[in-house]
């Protein structure tokens, strides 16, 4: 997505503010973008987020600050800095190993091990070690120090530079230490002494230094952490999968109608009122309004609905669904950022930069932790040396305790699981505006559902015919929806279309008369039809009972006739959405009570709660007021979720505990929400809320593991308990750990 300098609104009395996405490079740790983060927000008047797992900083800035002055402080930290390219300019990468960087990781990762493997081997295995292996054993092991372990090298010297000290250092400290008392051992103690043979063991022990050598640990390590560098790499690029997938879904090319021929040409650079021609199988360019055709539309790869949509003129189209059917002219409605999807792919974009409150007590950690294990190192060294007068065993903990401690895991645990969370949402039609909105999602206890558009159709729909004695009801839905054709009250539109679907076209009518108050009349087939209150007064027992039951059911009861006698009733109802019913079940089961909430009357309110299975009902709440009525049930000291998709709904959502807006509704009431559904399946408001809080629980799960580990390893290390080696290799399985524990997510139903 193209990174767009955007000003902010400004509070009272503040100037405006831009802000900008930076792609942030050189970050090989938290502790990194920690360091980032702390120098851009030291700025007067700016604040930055940096995330270590999308490598991106967003930052808001005040007039008097230029994009070039913040590339400058990052690359001041030792750091590079640079705007995103445009999303046509990036050559899409499906497979990992079609990142240049990704590849050249795995290339030196391939090498090193391959190298460092004899080394690991020979030390490890005792009857291995024949004459002289120790110098086999040396030119094997200083190309992966000196050229595998280059990249530590360099950032550790980099941040030294600018009085920092982050992972790498910790790594380059720890393998060159190590490196460094190998060769002091070789050419100078007695280790290259010819016969010399080394045991293996997996805690420190005594030993005379001289004879040391820590060739395996140096090698090893360098091995262990390319790999776990490598595996982070590749599932970071998994786990950003779905958001990639979602900005390549749209058109590429679209065919125009200019002076009535066909030109094609890139799909970015349509404009609004432009006509484009959509041939079956093709996909929309953009969002807009079919002006000729009529077609099937599968918007299954943006909604995960999936059943195809019948379009005819008059209809809006969503850009990147697919043309199912017959050929479609549409105009554009909305064209670049402003579409459907490039909204989507924003507030994708703009959950998985955002940091939960949690993250930010993680960042912190991280901030101080590399100076703290260099102490704690240190620390290491002089006990052993004082307590054993041992220089290798005090060495070797200290080399432990330096590796072992790697904070990398704690700066993956909430981004990665985001990352993988609210991609898989988009998938499935839900969209997570921010890490803040899984806290919410933990505490709600009650739903509150708007009725219209939410709960039921929004749209007036023939339910029931009741038919006088000796009235045809074939006779009564023809003359009855001839004559409500001609009107475009919503409830007349619902008969007529009732009426056509149940027995084919249908006759015109003359002399058409709207009688306000009182309902409609004119001349059909030779035959003055009346539909409406006209003929209330000629209503015969039956048709009176007919009506009562139809009104208390919640239904609107239409009289109709003709000739001055009332021949039938027509009961009219928003229609219940099919899977309502399922979804009040659903987010019971989540432990949440519903609650049905409309401005209209009790009846009809109370009619639709029954079909759905809600106890508690609302009604007759005006637009105004729907706001009030979550603030009335926050004070009975409830956390409140609210389900809306219209702009009366729009208050409500931004006033709930969590917002949840029907995606088919108005941009008022998106905006509003802090879960945008897509689909106007109720249903895909419990997938929401489940997968926040699987999201949510995931994030917990790796936070209890990056501290855990690191609370538990650090002492072990220090107290000699582990090899160097093995410390590098329980540190690389710490942060893969992390990002795979991330990626199951991708697996949510």
């Amino acid at each position: 997505m193209t990174s767009t300098t955007a000003p902010q609104a400004p509070a009272a009395g503040q100037p405006a503010r831009s802000e900008v996405e930076l792609l942030i490079g050189g970050m090989t740790c938290a502790s990194c973008a920690a360091r980032v983060e702390k120098k851009l927000n030291r700025i007067d008047g700016v604040t930055a987020t940096v995330n270590y797992a999308t490598e991106k900083a967003r930052i808001a800035y005040p007039p008097e600050i230029g994009v070039a002055d913040l590339i400058t402080t990052v690359e001041r930290t030792g750091y590079t800095a640079e705007e995103p390219a445009p999303a046509r300019d990036e050559a899409p990468a499906e497979d990992g190993e079609a990142d240049p960087e990704l590849a050249a990781l795995r290339h030196r990762l391939i090498r090193s091990a391959l190298l460092a493997l004899p080394v690991v081997l020979l030390a490890m295995i005792p009857p291995l070690q024949f004459d002289n292996w120790q110098w086999l054993s040396l030119t094997l092991a200083a190309p992966v120090i000196v050229w595998g372990a280059a990249p530590f090298h360099r950032a550790a010297w980099t941040n030294l530079r600018h009085g920092a000290a982050t992972m790498d250092t910790l790594v380059s400290v720890g393998t060159l230490a190590a490196f460094g008392w190998s060769l002091w051992a070789l050419f100078l103690g007695d280790a290259g002494m010819p016969g010399m043979r080394h045991p293996f063991e997996l805690t420190v022990s005594r030993t005379d230094g001289a004879s040391m050598i820590y060739l395996e640990v140096a090698a090893g390590v360098t091995a262990f952490i390319l790999l776990g560098r490598y595996l982070e790499a590749r599932s970071k690029r998994r786990a950003g999968a779905a958001l990639r997938a979602l900005m390549e879904l749209g058109a590429k090319d679209v065919t125009v109608l200019r002076d009535g021929a066909e030109v094609r040409i890139p799909a970015d650079r349509l404009t609004v009122g432009d006509r484009f021609v959509v041939r079956p199988g093709e996909k929309i360019a953009t969002d807009g309004t079919v002006v000729e055709g009529s077609s099937a539309v599968d918007a299954s790869m943006l909604t995960g609905e999936s059943v195809p949509v019948d379009v005819t003129a008059g209809d809006t189209v969503t850009g990147a669904t697919v043309n199912a059917g017959g050929r479609l002219v549409v105009e554009a409605a909305r064209v670049g950022a402003d579409t459907r999807l490039a909204r989507m792919a924003k507030l994708v974009e703009d959950a998985q930069n955002g940091k939960a409150q949690v993250q930010r007590l993680a960042d912190r950690i991280s901030g101080i932790f590399v100076p703290v294990v260099l102490l704690i190192a240190v620390g290491t060294f002089g006990m052993w040396l004082g307590s054993t007068g041992d220089t290798a065993a005090a060495f070797t903990a200290a080399v432990a305790v330096l590796i072992i401690a790697c904070p990398c895991a704690l700066g993956l645990a909430t981004p990665t699981a985001l990352m993988v969370g609210t991609g898989r949402g988009a998938q499935l039609g839900i969209l997570i505006k921010g890490p803040e909105v899984l806290e919410s999602t933990r505490r709600v206890d009650t739903v509150v559902l708007d009725k219209t558009g939410t709960v039921t159709t929004g749209r007036m729909t023939l339910q029931a015919v009741h038919t006088a004695d000796g009235t045809d009801e074939r006779e009564l839905l023809r003359l009855a929806g001839a004559l409500e054709h001609a009107s475009e009250h919503p409830v007349a539109r619902a008969i007529a279309a009732g009426a056509e679907e149940r027995v084919g076209a249908l006759p015109e009518a003359a002399h058409f008369e709207n009688v306000p108050g009182r309902g409609v009349r004119g001349r059909v087939e030779g035959r003055e039809v009346a539909v409406g209150r006209l003929l209330l007064d000629a209503l015969p027992p039956e048709l009176a009972r007919a009506k009562d039951e139809a009104e208390r059911d919640g239904r609107t009861a239409v009289v109709a006739g003709w000739d001055g006698v009332a021949r039938g009733v027509l009961a009219v109802a928003d229609t219940v959405k099919e899977t309502s019913a399922e979804a009040v079940r659903e987010l019971r089961a989540l432990g949440l009570e519903p609650v049905l909430l409309t401005g209209d009357n009790e009846t009809v309110a109370a009619s639709v709660a029954r079909t759905v299975g809600i106890d508690r009902v609302i009604a007759e709440v005006l637009p105004e007021d729907k706001a009030d009525v979550v603030r009335r049930l926050q004070a009975e000291g409830r956390a409140v979720a609210m389900v809306g998709d219209g702009v009366n709904d729009a208050a409500a959502l931004a006033v709930a505990d969590l917002g949840l807006a029907m995606g088919t509704g108005t941009d008022a009431a998106i905006e509003a929400g802090d879960l945008t559904l897509v689909r106007g399946d109720l249903r895909v408001a419990a997938d929401a809320i489940r997968l926040s809080r699987r999201t949510l629980a995931t994030i917990k799960g790796n936070l209890v593991w990056a501290f855990g580990y690191n609370v538990a390893a650090l002492p072990l290390a220090a107290a000699g308990l582990l090899n160097p080696m093995i410390a590098g290799a329980a540190m690389a399985f710490s942060s893969v750990f992390v990002v795979t524990n991330s990626l199951r997510l991708r697996a949510f139903h």
